[in-house]
């Protein structure tokens, strides 16, 4: 065995075969979580070396290749034991470099990249041997397709598959990243010596008699890595100037809380989990310096900012622990689930449901010394005007990419202001921005976003509870106004609860047609139509007639926004009524969460539509969201296909008994006979949640809650008939 750290031009310069085995599962990397940070990566790395250090690298982790056996006058030939999916993306990625230098006419650049990505043709015994890497037999036709298509290439003429894909992102980044402008070529250069010298990998290379499945299973064995919180622990005690006793004090002083169970419980960011206070450090470091850089960069830029800013360890580590104390102090305080919450606390809850930690620089940034002159109700504003363009965005599922860079630049305008005008200063910069990263929606988009739309399929469940709490304590006068002695409603645990059932077929039975009934399928689920409920219903009650159900939330419910449905409709509830109080709730949200009068978004200028993206279980499996092995069960427990079983295979097949399906809608087809989307239907038997959920869950952590997910089956085939339709309603 040798091992050694190596460049890409070392792996892929010489002739050369890199082969996939068969057993090997086919490619699976997606742009959310490998090829946009691997880009990304590598546009920082070039920022690195060209501004302050001019021999950085990046790692990109290790691969583990075998030696085999070739006759005398053959292409040295490789096994790829472990890093396929690594090894496969750098192929596409240096195609994808050497196809726009070509059509640049760059012959020089593209020059150099061509031998990474063919062998001479004087080495080649048939026509495979052009290409230095030989995927699995499900990736060839792909892989072949792009890598041989000529400059520029057509993306619609070529087989479509997710390595199509990777070179078509690739080479659209690369075209942006370029320009067109008289430095481009200058910048081509920089990225051409980058990709195939200032990235590094791990190469284990293995004899032909050695253990590869050993290897493979120790390099794979769980460890215990340094947190940054560790990285920068160490490096400040080592570097402070204090006697010995004095260090100690002050790590009791100042450091060893962040080593307590709270901070460090591991929070999930994307597909990576750190704990709380590296999490901290990122978030607060990001505040002082009004930088956007990574989470795994933090250690890097702390020990910059300390040898470049705050030079005094024995003044930052006060500042450090104080900011960690009113960290702690607002994300336990949002977590209370009833009483009244302070007006940061409550901000951080309602941002919070939308699945956004973006905010929290600047929440820090806010509470900082540099700002504790500014007065207390500016602070209120602007966090109330922060939150209404929070949820307004939310409402109209306005991209959410870019959001993290775009506070960034309102925390960089708002540093250079005076302090006595902040809340000015931040209602101005978001009134001024038309971007769609960045643009304040108007009352008319929410209004249109929410008008007739199927809000319980539409929103996450727990963003459109948190709408209909903030409902619900505007009628009882909080967080501001005449406020009740009942308090404000319990948050978190409510239920939401269709008024009309979602079942109405079988339990409020009406004469329609199919076109009314396919209405009715969808004005159910308006909002108009839902309420809040604080203890789980009788089904009698739930699914009983509208005088059963008005009678029993007029003289027995709290909720103040139910009994105002009840006093809006009492002969009957009808889509009328439904639309009546969708149009009232509307004019309430926008009064809840207010623009400026007159202001409106961004001005009848297109917005960009959610991203588009397919997500199938490989990719779940891929990147740690689903364990291989995963027993599902049914969805319904006392259906006629309770107790059905199956299991998530490694390439993302879905296997009932031993027969394997391509997707979980091509599954529960099979047993049910009809059209069913899989995603809904099966559930994780440990845990009770559907594939659909964990889809949902995995998109928010890649930032990617708004996108629209393609289906093999869509939602709109299913009918939901539950004997209490409040069951499903609690997320």
């Amino acid at each position: 065995m040798k091992t050694d750290v190596v460049k890409p031009k070392d792996v892929f310069y010489n002739p050369t075969r890199l082969v996939v085995p068969l057993f090997q599962r086919p490619y699976v990397w997606s742009k959310e979580t490998q090829w946009g940070p691997l880009w990304q990566d590598i546009v920082r790395l070039i920022e690195v070396i060209s501004q302050h250090n001019p021999t950085a690298t990046h790692f990109l982790g290790a691969i583990v290749i075998q030696q085999v056996p070739t006759p005398l006058g053959a292409l040295p030939t490789w096994n790829v034991i472990d890093g396929q999916q690594r090894l496969t993306t750098l192929q596409v990625l240096l195609d994808s470099l050497h196809t726009e230098l070509e059509r640049r006419g760059w012959a020089q650049l593209a020059g150099q990249i061509l031998p990474l990505i063919e062998n001479p043709s004087d080495y080649r015994d048939d026509e495979n041997d052009r290409y230095k890497l030989w995927p699995t037999n499900r990736d060839r036709e792909g892989f072949t397709s792009v890598m041989s298509a000529p400059a520029p290439v057509d993306y619609s003429s070529i087989v479509k598959s997710r390595l199509g894909d990777a070179h078509e992102f690739f080479a659209e980044a690369i075209t942006h990243w370029l320009g067109d402008d008289d430095m481009a070529e200058r910048r081509a250069r920089m990225l051409v010596a980058t990709v195939m010298d200032r990235l590094e990998i791990a190469s284990i290379r293995l004899d032909t008699n050695e253990d590869a499945q050993a290897i493979f299973e120790t390099l794979n064995a769980r460890g215990t890595p340094l947190s940054a919180a560790d990285l920068i622990k160490n490096f400040v005690f080592q570097n402070l100037s204090s006697t010995p006793l004095d260090a100690e004090k002050a790590y009791l002083n100042y450091w060893t809380e962040f080593e307590t169970p709270w901070w460090e419980t591991q929070i999930t960011t994307g597909r990576i989990k750190n704990p709380r206070a590296s999490l901290f450090l990122w978030q607060w470091l990001t505040a002082r310096t009004l930088l956007d850089f990574p989470i795994r960069e933090v250690f890097t830029q702390f020990k910059h900012y300390v040898n470049t800013v705050a030079k005094d360890l024995s003044v930052l580590l006060p500042q450090i622990k104080a900011a960690g104390d009113r960290y702690r102090s607002i994300i336990e305080g949002a977590a209370n689930v009833s009483g009244v919450l302070s007006r940061v606390e409550l901000f951080s809850y309602r941002v919070g449901t939308l699945d956004s930690e973006i905010a929290r620089p600047l929440l820090i940034w806010l509470d900082e010394p540099e700002q504790a002159t500014v007065p207390e109700a500016d602070r209120e504003r602007i966090l109330a005007i922060l939150e209404s363009w929070f949820v307004r965005r939310a409402l109209v599922k306005a991209p959410s990419q870019g959001s993290n860079r775009f506070i960034i630049d309102l925390m960089q305008h708002l540093s250079t202001q005076p302090k006595d005008v902040l809340a000015h200063a931040t209602e101005a910069y978001l009134l001024a921005n038309h971007t769609t990263v960045g643009y304040w929606p108007g009352d008319d988009e929410v209004s249109e976003a929410l008008t007739g739309a199927p809000a319980y399929w539409k929103y996450l469940r727990g963003r459109l509870r948190m709408v209909l709490e903030a409902l619900e304590d505007a009628k009882r006068g909080y967080p501001d106004g005449t406020q009740l002695a009942m308090g404000p409603i319990v948050r978190g645990k409510g239920t939401i609860e269709h008024l009309m059932p979602q079942s109405w077929r079988k339990h409020w039975p009406a004469d329609l047609t199919d076109e009314q009934e396919a209405v009715r399928d969808r004005t159910v689920q308006q909002l108009g139509n839902l309420t809040l409920v604080t203890q789980k219903l009788n089904s009698k009650i739930n699914n009983g007639a509208w005088s059963t159900k008005r009678d029993h939330f007029l003289n027995h419910d709290d909720v103040l926004i139910t009994k105002d449905a009840m006093n809006l409709a009492s002969e009957k509830w009808d889509e009328t009524a439904i639309e009546q109080r969708t149009a009232l709730l509307i004019n309430q949200i926008l009064g809840i969460w207010p623009a400026p009068e007159g202001h409106v978004g961004l001005g009848g200028v297109p917005v960009t539509p959610p991203t588009s993206i397919s997500v199938d279980v490989a990719q779940l499996v891929s990147s740690g969201w689903l364990e291989v092995g995963t027993e599902l069960t049914t969805r319904h427990s006392t259906s006629k296909h309770a107790g059905v079983i199956a299991s998530v295979a490694q390439d993302g097949r879905i296997f009932v008994g031993d027969v394997p399906y391509a997707t979980p809608s091509a599954a529960a087809v099979a047993i049910t006979g009809t059209e069913t989307n899989g995603w809904w239907w099966w559930v994780i038997t440990a845990t009770g949640k559907s594939l659909q959920d964990l889809r949902t869950e995995y998109l928010a952590s890649l930032g990617e809650s708004d996108a629209e997910v393609i289906d093999e089956v869509g939602d709109e085939v299913i009918v939901l008939d539950r004997d209490d339709d409040s069951e499903d309603d609690a997320a």
